[in-house]
């Protein structure tokens, strides 16, 4: 996120709000106080038959690595709706959201910090085929998984096979 020197509002000089464990940028002419929240995204470990579905990523970050399909979530949007756009749009596949798995704070070197909301999906119908921004897209029985990417994926995979979900 900009990390902004004068009030996108007014044009002050923003100084320092304390408060918190970091002081944050805080306008004195019209109270505006800049946030460095985490960008909200959704996550699908998506089930059938037994079987976990992941897609191969086809472009950056991380072109080439096996993960669930996960993305943003768009202004307006609920983060549900977004889970099962994004399994939409990855897979070509439509689900029914079982429940919400972990939310994790991850950082990522392009966005900073991110919110990921991983949610149990059951695949309901559709077509297998990648899509927008996957290179391939499979299922996997749980012991077959390849290495998954990211930290929130792995804990996630993890807590649905501890609790026996799948």
């Amino acid at each position: 996120m900009r990390d902004f020197a004068f009030c996108p509002f007014c044009g002050t000089k923003l100084g320092k709000k304390e408060g918190r464990k970091e002081p944050r940028k805080h306008c004195p002419a019209c109270g505006f106080t800049q946030y460095k929240n985490p960008v909200p995204s959704v996550g699908a470990i998506s089930v059938k038959d037994g079987k976990v579905l992941l897609i191969k990523r086809g472009v950056e970050p991380a072109k080439g690595a096996w993960v669930f399909p996960t993305g943003f979530i768009d202004e307006g949007e609920s983060p549900p709706h977004a889970c099962l756009r994004e399994l939409k749009e990855e897979t070509g596949l439509e689900g029914k959201i079982i429940r919400i798995v972990e939310a994790y704070a991850e950082e990522a070197d392009i966005y900073g910090s991110i919110l990921v909301i991983m949610y149990l999906v059951k695949v309901t119908g559709g077509k297998l085929q990648p899509g927008d921004d996957a290179a391939d897209a499979r299922f996997f029985k749980p012991i077959e998984l390849p290495d998954l990417l990211f930290n929130c994926f792995k804990d996630s995979m993890a807590r649905v096979l501890k609790d026996k979900l799948i």
